[in-house]
């Protein structure tokens, strides 16, 4: 059995279904902190358990019988982060878990720039120190990301940013299919993969590029320094480790942290990873 955590969240729930295209359903468990979330996959034939990272006792019944876990990053930063990670591989151990996959990112590193590749460079050295076989998906910078950043644009025209540096902006739904390729073979990469990205890096002066020829409507590239840009995010009313976390990304995208391009998302898929240009159209279409 493969258990899924987070599977009501973006990732979780589409490496879920992709994992259903491959398996049947009796060999797929999720572990979801609200139940009735995933009301239509218990009814689809999913085992179900409740499972919060808060209560590590519920994490040992959800994770029960899982030759495979498939742990999903929390949305949390800092030691509040790292804490939830421990007590969930903690858990993985007591139920016997025979192997753990971990949604990493790209730059994952003690000394990154940004928080959350030093959050998953912790997580994988808990991962290291258990013991068990584990493998790290080194995700690429989810897309969705830079469409948050992109929103006033959007309206406006105008991309006012910290400055920043090229980023393998990649999709979500192409992540969470490579995550079910590797977890249907198991084994396949011990510890961390390579980098799973999108086919381009990009910085947000080819990203004013991209959304003019996808629109038909000019964008300019505006760059704002870090210290504006942070007060502009607290007016708006983002916490203070939220604005800081953000300009993270800028910091580490100018160190070059997230600038490589590797085949092996594409490998692992069958095709080409979607374009920027094409996760772009589709959001804004929506």
């Amino acid at each position: 059995m493969i258990i899924v955590t987070g599977a009501t969240g973006n990732l979780g729930r589409r490496t879920v279904e992709h994992l259903l295209e491959r398996l049947p359903t009796d060999r797929v468990g999720v572990s979801v902190r609200d139940p009735r979330k995933a009301q239509d996959l218990a009814e689809r034939g999913v085992r179900v358990r409740q499972g919060s990272f808060d209560d590590p006792a519920s994490l040992v019944h959800a994770f029960e019988g899982a030759e495979q876990l498939l742990l999903v990053s929390l949305d949390r930063t800092g030691e509040e982060c790292v804490t939830g990670h421990r007590a969930a591989i903690d858990a993985a151990v007591k139920a016997g878990v025979g192997r753990i996959l971990y949604t990493s990112q790209m730059g994952a590193a003690q000394d990154s720039r940004f928080q959350a590749c030093r959050d998953h460079a912790q997580t994988e050295d808990l991962l290291r120190a258990t013991g068990l076989p584990w493998t790290a998906l080194r995700n690429g910078f989810y897309a969705a990301s830079a469409l948050q950043l992109l929103e006033s644009a959007r309206h406006t025209g105008d991309i006012a940013l910290p400055a920043d540096g090229p980023v393998s902006w990649t999709g979500h739904d192409d992540l969470a299919e490579a995550a079910a390729a590797i977890l249907t073979d198991e084994g396949r990469f011990e510890g961390p993969t390579p980098p799973l990205t999108g086919p381009a890096a990009l910085d947000f002066d080819a990203v004013a590029e991209i959304a003019a020829q996808a629109t038909g409507r000019p964008f300019t590239r505006t760059v704002v320094p870090g210290e504006a840009f942070r007060k502009q995010a607290l007016a708006h009313g983002a916490p203070a480790p939220i604005a800081d976390l953000m300009l993270g990304i800028f910091a580490a995208a100018r160190n070059g942290e997230f600038t490589a391009v590797d085949p092996t998302l594409a490998e692992l898929i069958g095709r080409e990873p979607a374009t920027f240009r094409t996760l772009l159209e589709h959001t804004w279409a929506e």
